[in-house]
């Protein structure tokens, strides 16, 4: 439940269109609820701002059905993260309002216009290759739920610089960056050498043997000479994306 629901809720109680034992209702689970494989954490938009996200990797189809089927009962917006394409088709067969986005493999559901207008500029999702996109585009999406106007640039890495600064105007007119790469995991550091505004180091674990699974690409990162760059953990587009969020609601 988030603070304009509470609000509403409460309003109405005090108008007389709602009982004092309605209220009590639906307040019920206001701190959590308990469905036996999942403790859900109803209070987290009062508490954050965003409703609790799904981590879908390695549960069930029934496990994410049964935790949406909570979450959404409250919240305007839902996001579900690292769901398999099997998986998702079974609960959009529940949830056929809901969308999937193959290439980040995330669930989006929200009630028609739910979504406002947050941010006070715009992020720019960058992404060094193509294999990087799906973490990107992991970024993109988070961000547009929380509220952003989001740009995106993709296959701009260091190996063909120029491809890069062909979008230069976009990256400078950002509020907030965030940068995905594989391989050496150099990206980042060049897009902060040519913007004042923050950028959200993403690694990915695309590469061959010697990057370690993005290892070799979070390293780099931490050890930037760049001193406007943070970095989130590897293929962590879901994090970038809700700190990139956060940064461009101040």
């Amino acid at each position: 439940m988030d603070i304009d629901s509470l609000k509403k809720l409460l309003e109405h109680v005090a108008s007389g269109n709602a009982s004092v034992d309605d209220a009590a209702k639906k307040l019920a689970h206001l701190s959590y609820e308990d469905i036996d494989y999942a403790h859900i954490d109803h209070h987290r938009s009062l508490r954050k701002g965003f409703p609790e996200v799904i981590f879908g990797e390695g549960k069930t189809p029934e496990q994410i059905i049964g935790i949406m089927e909570k979450i959404t009962s409250q919240e305007n917006v839902l996001l579900a993260t690292r769901v398999h394409p099997e998986t998702a088709e079974k609960i959009l067969s529940i949830f056929p309002d809901a969308s999937y986005d193959t290439d980040s493999r995330m669930i989006v559901w929200e009630k028609p216009g739910a979504i406002k207008a947050e941010g006070k500029g715009t992020i720019l999702i960058i992404s060094a290759g193509t294999l990087d996109i799906p973490v990107a585009k992991e970024a993109f999406i988070t961000a547009t739920a929380m509220g952003n106007r989001v740009e995106s640039v993709f296959d701009v890495g260091v190996s063909g610089i120029h491809r890069l600064f062909a979008h230069k105007e976009k990256i400078e007119a950002a509020s907030v960056l965030v940068v995905a790469a594989g391989m050496e995991g150099a990206l980042p550091s060049v897009v902060a050498g040519i913007t004042s505004r923050p950028v959200i180091a993403v690694p990915t674990s695309v590469g061959y043997g010697a990057s370690f699974g993005g290892v070799a690409a979070l390293l780099a990162m931490l050890n930037s000479c760049s001193s406007n760059v943070a970095v989130v953990n590897i293929d962590n587009g879901f994090g970038a994306g809700y700190m990139a969020s956060i940064i461009n609601r101040v």
